[in-house]
């Protein structure tokens, strides 16, 4: 069952993303290939989402899932969205013959997407922190105890990236990688913060989030390292 909470903040935040269209930022004649690359980079995300999710709460595929949870609305992981999008985006741009850095002005955007997508967490409940009687304790319907709130500390944190990150392209700094940024900072974020989170330690004393999340760091610091800031130093999508 889809829950209303939930899924009018995923709707308002694909909304942000298409009132501010990144695409308009890419040379015409790259523009068409741009779009393609960014619907298949949306669809990998949302696989990478869903499988993220059935892989971190349930254990799936080395365990059957329960007979309750349904693959088409069961909830969603934004450090699989992430790790899924680029590893789509960036085995398709040889094979479309992209010559373009990333995207900044689509970097930008994305923080604040997932900062409005986090307003669903706190509606339909889910994303729970741990037990905590600390300041700002959050306190859910049938619980007589309240629990960190992860959701809003999610919420601030993409924020503050999305501010940072608008700063960086208005100064055309770290150009052609503040996406690559992004996967460091929130690989970082989500491995520190997890903790605190309520979710299930499937590899031992860690969760299978903090193994995909360490691994955006790797795939991040990577890309981070390779790119240089587009053709000639400089970027053709800024």
């Amino acid at each position: 069952m889809i829950v209303p909470g939930y899924a009018i903040p995923v709707v308002l935040a694909i909304l942000l993303a298409l009132l501010f269209p990144a695409s308009q930022k890419i040379p015409a004649e790259y523009r068409n290939v741009y779009r393609g690359l960014q619907l298949c980079t949306l669809l990998g995300a949302v696989v990478g989402a869903k499988l993220a999710e059935l892989a971190g709460d349930y254990g799936w595929p080395f365990a059957a899932l329960p007979a309750s949870v349904s693959w088409w609305t069961s909830g969603r992981s934004i450090v699989g969205g992430l790790l899924g999008g680029f590893l789509v985006a960036e085995t398709l741009k040889p094979l479309l013959r992209y010559p373009l850095p990333p995207n900044d002005h689509f970097a930008k955007i994305l923080p604040f997407s997932v900062a409005i997508g986090r307003i669903g967490c706190v509606l339909g409940g889910c994303c729970r922190g741990i037990r905590w009687d600390g300041p700002f304790a959050m306190h859910y319907a049938g619980e007589d105890f309240g629990r960190f709130p992860a959701p809003y500390v999610e919420m601030g944190f993409h924020a503050l990236c999305g501010i940072a990150f608008v700063s960086l392209v208005r100064n055309k700094l770290l150009v052609g990688r503040i996406f690559s940024m992004y996967l460091v900072l929130y690989g970082a974020f989500r491995m520190s913060t997890e903790p605190l989170r309520d979710t299930p330690h499937l590899l031992g004393v860690f969760s299978v989030y903090q193994a995909l999340a360490a691994l955006m760091m790797v795939a991040g610091l990577l890309a981070f390292h390779l790119r240089k800031g587009g053709v000639d130093g400089r970027s053709v999508a800024a």
